[in-house]
């Protein structure tokens, strides 16, 4: 966050240096040829209506019939046709030539004394000056890009800082407390299991034991919102380090997450299916953090499907990509929804709330390289998919350990 502010930051200095430069320059260019015609006018003008045949302005000649023209002047001239014109219509008769490379403004009347003058002036001097001036603005141009980028990499770094320092301390306040908390919370959850256990050994009124039971749920919840917490703070101060990154069998991982989540599944009487290709799915990551991400994707499965529902784990392999797939049969979602389902603490159009969960899943697919995609109906289950660059299969290690596809 705080590189992109300072990116930000340096590429607006940048932008608006650049415009600053190019409207200078365009109102320049524009002036200084407005003035250069304007000047050229006035002495072809003068010199068309007055000017001495024999002894001509600096970059002016002057042609006649029946007049001897300068021997300096350049081939081509005159034009004909601008004499007879002017002499048939006695209207002046001005246009550009261009002729070997050079530029001429010509300008053809008829004088008070009746005779068919031609003025041609040279624009090789006035093209010239309007060359430097482009070349100045390039320099300008480039020298100001060069000052934008150092003034916005100075100004990126005096603004951002603070707003750093802040986010350092946010997250290293999120973090001791955390770990502060999680001693207490989880002598709590323990503490809570075990007054279930023996409030449903002593056959405790049914009321209690609910109530313990809410208990015990609300100090796991409480843990797992800490764990989320952790997890987040560890995303925000920015992707693993080459060194905690390895090849993961994404298969292997899959079916690790099912089996911790078989229990569970068990107990909600839900059928859990893997479907995996036959070799292993290997991709570059941190086994710890997509065993999250999975499992999120699982025990939000299992919390939506109703009993005797289906949940089916899939992986594939496309174009150098692993994709993972959970789909369920519960009762999924409006489409609208799929974006936001990914945003911290959404609440879903029918009561139900999604937390920290799958945030915290974008993040980690995001700072593996990845995506992750809802698809849903309501009424018609959930589908999220996570796609990830998948690893050479070289490079794959060998599975700790595999649990075989099934269902439960």
């Amino acid at each position: 966050m705080v590189r992109r502010a300072r990116r930000r930051i340096a590429v607006l200095t940048g932008a608006i240096i650049t415009l600053l430069v190019t409207v200078v320059g365009g109102v320049a260019y524009v002036v200084m040829t407005h003035t250069q015609h304007e000047q050229v006018r006035r002495t072809l003008r003068y010199e068309a209506a007055h000017g001495d045949l024999s002894n001509a302005s600096a970059c002016t000649w002057l042609y006649s019939p029946g007049a001897t023209p300068l021997a300096s002047g350049p081939d081509g001239f005159p034009v004909l046709d601008d004499l007879d014109r002017a002499r048939r219509t006695r209207e002046a008769v001005e246009r550009t030539v261009r002729r070997d490379h050079a530029v001429y403004l010509v300008r053809t009347q008829v004088r008070a004394d009746g005779n068919v003058v031609q003025a041609v002036f040279d624009m090789r001097f006035q093209l010239a000056d309007r060359t430097r001036l482009w070349w100045v603005l390039g320099i300008a141009e480039a020298v100001g890009l060069l000052a934008a980028a150092v003034t916005g990499a100075v100004l990126g770094r005096l603004a951002v800082s603070p707003l750093a320092e802040a986010l350092t301390r946010q997250r290293r306040f999120v973090t001791d407390a955390s770990h502060e908390l999680r001693t207490p919370i989880t002598r709590v959850h323990t503490r809570a299991q075990m007054l279930s256990r023996q409030a449903a050994a002593e056959g405790l009124p049914d009321p209690h034991r609910a109530g313990l039971a809410r208990l015990v749920g609300s100090a796991g919840r409480l843990g797992e919102v800490l764990d989320d917490l952790l997890l987040s703070a560890s995303l925000d101060a920015g992707p693993a380090r080459p060194a905690e990154r390895r090849p993961v069998d994404l298969s292997a991982l899959a079916r690790s997450v099912v089996a911790e989540e078989a229990d569970r599944a068990r107990d909600a009487r839900l059928t859990v299916a893997v479907e995996a290709p036959p070799r292993p799915l290997c991709v570059d990551g941190v086994e710890t953090a997509l065993r999250r991400a999975i499992g999120e994707l699982l025990s939000n499965a299992i919390s939506h499907t109703p009993e005797g529902g289906r949940i089916e784990v899939t992986l594939t392999r496309a174009r150098g990509t692993a994709g993972l797939t959970v789909a369920d049969t519960g009762p999924g979602f409006e489409p609208a929804e799929a974006e936001r389902l990914f945003e911290r603490f959404h609440r879903g159009s029918g009561g139900g709330r999604y937390g920290l969960g799958l945030a915290l899943l974008r993040e980690v697919v995001t700072q593996h390289g990845g995506t992750v995609a809802a698809t849903g109906r309501a009424g018609h289950g959930a589908r999220f998919t996570i796609r990830l660059p998948e690893c050479a299969p070289e490079h794959a290690p060998a599975p700790a350990h595999r649990v075989r596809a099934g269902r439960w």
